[in-house]
């Protein structure tokens, strides 16, 4: 028995999948195993280092403010580059030549330069060009290189989302005399909404871990930053980067799940109920749309 992609393994070849799964589970375990016996050695995992995070003083002081800042970070970028993605991908479709010509040259620029020289531009541009304080440079910083990277990818999210409907939709539309920038706000994005949305969340959490990298370069307090600080003054290196990666962890799952949950629903409200209206009801909706004006009257003309 076989599948569109695959055949079915037949009694040896399971035999010999079991075999590699064995050895490899294996091989990782005794992999961890040996990465415990270093860290013991060095006394890298000692309760002592563990300690500092049950007293609330490494929370408020170090973690928690780093984690305000990095959740501060990630939502404006995401706020101000989703739109702005929107727009882009929008424009790369549009019918003058000259606009698509524009927004793809900027779509594929910012797209090309890494993530971190954005922010250390950036970096270098408030420092010299504005009236930025040197408190708030680094936030803005962090927040420009995001905002330009991830909008330039969301704008090909976008467009490749639209460009995925099927043609149909927009022959229709415009059959019943929509213009295009109906049929694009009305008929092709509410569509491509539910499409993207997988997409859009892996670019977001791609955001929420990028923000560590002003924390690296240019000194923004974020969660990683905010770690070294605290590593540094309880000398827990190991404990402290397995809490911070515990911690980008669960944030991370609570953004997929919400997107999760979000696609679902959008799904869900997408459906046709199925029912079948009677001759009352079909009689009913035709007399509200005559007193609505859809019908043929005096006022208009048949729709």
């Amino acid at each position: 028995m076989s599948s569109v992609l695959y055949d079915t393994p037949g009694p040896r070849a399971k035999r010999r999948n079991l075999l590699f799964s064995v050895v490899f589970s294996a091989l990782v375990i005794l992999l961890l195993w040996w990465v415990w016996l270093k860290m013991d050695e060095k006394d890298l995992l000692t309760s002592a280092q563990w300690k500092p995070f049950t007293e609330s003083e490494a929370w408020t002081t170090y973690l928690l403010p780093g984690l305000v800042d990095t959740l501060k970070a990630a939502a404006l970028a995401m706020v101000i580059a989703l739109p702005l993605g929107a727009v882009f991908g929008i424009a790369r479709l549009s019918d003058h030549r000259w606009v698509r010509i524009a927004s793809g040259t900027v779509v594929e620029f910012f797209r090309a330069i890494p993530v971190l020289l954005l922010m250390l531009f950036a970096n270098e541009f408030y420092a010299r060009s504005t009236d930025v304080t040197s408190e708030d440079r680094p936030l803005y910083a962090v927040v420009t290189g995001l905002v330009l990277y991830n909008a330039a990818v969301l704008a090909e999210v976008v467009r490749a989302g639209i460009l995925a409907l099927p043609k149909g939709q927009t022959e229709a539309a415009y059959a019943i005399g929509l213009r295009k920038g109906q049929t694009m706000s009305s008929i092709l994005l509410p569509q491509a909404v539910t499409a993207m949305l997988p997409a859009i969340v892996s670019q977001l959490v791609v955001i929420v871990k990028d923000t560590a990298l002003g924390g690296v370069m240019i000194g923004f307090t974020e969660l990683l930053n905010t770690r070294g600080t605290l590593a540094a003054n309880y000398a827990n290196p190991i404990p402290s980067f397995i809490v911070v990666a515990a911690m980008f962890i669960v944030l991370n799952f609570i953004l997929t799940s919400f997107a999760s949950w979000l696609e679902g629903r959008l799904r869900r409200s997408k459906r046709s109920t199925g029912a079948v209206l009677g001759t009352e009801k079909v009689d009913d909706l035709n007399a509200a749309e005559v007193g609505g004006g859809y019908g043929t009257g005096a006022g208009g003309a048949s729709f």
